[in-house]
């Protein structure tokens, strides 16, 4: 499911039942320290986020290198 249509406050009120937040801008994790793309190494926004529930909940940057780092990654060949 695509969250590109989405509005801002629906994706903030999925993020904090994910267990997640945001300052309006950024994703937080409960901490309320913005979370981090492990792949490209910059926050990520809630305009840019992307969320994968494979092996765990992961929230990525929507650019195609984390989203396909992601797959390598978790997908067993």
């Amino acid at each position: 499911m695509s969250l590109r249509d989405w509005t801002i406050e629906d994706r903030m009120m999925l993020l904090n039942e994910l267990g997640f937040g945001s300052d309006g801008v950024y994703v937080l994790d409960k901490s309320g320290q913005r979370v981090v793309d492990k792949y490209i190494a910059e926050p990520i926004k809630l305009s840019n986020m992307a969320i994968f529930f494979y092996p765990v909940i992961t929230i990525l940057d929507d650019n195609p290198l984390s989203i396909v780092s992601y797959f390598e990654e978790c997908i067993p060949k």
